[in-house]
């Protein structure tokens, strides 16, 4: 194929901040100038080895993306790490949706680059193009439900374990008050 015709029909290879979002499953469906507009609300932040990202408690305003680096995620009264992420990793998701907050910490482990996608960005973004809109917040819901669904099967694992518990220290609590 010629330079010409070969200029106009060559695929440009995906790379950096697209390649990125490319990886997260909430924006799969996003087609290239869609990644594009979305790319121009992100906000790149660089984080040093044990700076804290958000606090337990803080409020939510918006998720992130890890590009490079890692990001410990910690239940504070325990210290429990709930999860360690990566690159193509995210979090904070449910930020979006409403501003509750921090049901954990965020520290960066490693030197690790961020972007965030805010709340207000994202409502501008819902107003200015609702289709990009729909198909930012539609596998979010289906992702939320999913984990709704999931931690719905914990608690009821986590009931039926107490129920246990508790059927095995009746006669114990029945022997100490007869």
């Amino acid at each position: 194929m010629d330079s010409l015709w070969g200029n106009v029909f060559r695929v440009r290879p995906v790379a950096g901040t697209e390649a990125l979002l490319r990886r997260v499953p909430m924006f799969t469906d996003l087609d290239r100038r869609e990644l594009a507009e979305l790319e121009k609300i992100l906000y790149r932040r660089e984080y040093r080895t044990g700076e804290v990202i958000f606090r337990q408690g803080d409020p939510g305003v918006g998720m992130y993306v890890v590009e490079s680096g890692s990001v410990a995620i910690v239940y504070e009264p325990t210290e429990r790490l709930l999860a360690e992420l990566r690159g193509g990793d995210f979090f904070g998701e449910i930020a979006l949706l409403n501003e509750t907050p921090r049901s954990a910490r965020a520290t960066a482990t490693a030197p690790t680059v961020l972007h965030g996608l805010f709340q207000p960005e994202l409502f501008d973004l819902l107003e200015r193009s609702p289709r990009v809109g729909v198909k930012l917040l539609l596998p979010l819901a289906q992702n939320l439900g999913t984990r709704l669904v999931h931690a719905d099967g914990e608690l009821q694992r986590l009931h039926e374990r107490l129920a246990t518990l508790e059927a095995g220290t009746e006669p114990d609590d029945d022997a100490a008050m007869g």
